[in-house]
């Protein structure tokens, strides 16, 4: 048994470079935008860096990203919010922020001033502060939150 062991060398085939093709070049150059390859300090990380920039600053003129606040007519100024002993708020809410001419109806016009700044609430009970005169001076609202 003694045997030989025969090695062929087998031809190494060379393919001859072709250079590339323009739109090869292009290809590869979108990859690396893509996949973000390229180096800091380079021309195209630059480039990638700048049309980010462009995108955050000039899109919001010409894109609508509906990203505005829900608009509510709030009277927010002058309302107090007061803790009392049960846990929950007495709004105190002057009485220039409410029309109690013509017979209108108080308890709405106060869930109006109420409702942007504690949500959705039923009053339970107001009460009617005034000055020595007689004025109306303010309002005291006790709410639940629905």
């Amino acid at each position: 048994m003694n045997s030989k062991i025969h090695l062929q060398s087998e031809a190494v085939l060379t393919i001859p470079k072709v250079p590339p093709s323009p739109m090869g070049t292009i290809w590869r150059t979108i990859r690396g935008y893509i996949l973000w390859s390229y180096e800091r300090g380079t021309l195209h990380y630059d480039i990638m860096v700048t049309l980010i920039l462009l995108f955050i600053f000039l899109a919001p003129r010409y894109i609508n990203f509906k990203d505005k606040p829900v608009e509510r007519n709030a009277y927010s100024a002058g309302v107090m919010v007061i803790p009392d002993k049960q846990g929950g708020f007495i709004y105190q809410i002057p009485a220039s922020a409410v029309n109690s001419a013509n017979g209108a109806d108080i308890r709405q016009q106060l869930e109006r001033i109420i409702e942007p700044i504690a949500g959705a609430v039923s009053i339970t009970k107001y009460e009617t502060v005034k000055d020595m005169t007689g004025h109306t001076q303010s309002y005291k609202v006790w709410i639940n939150k629905e």
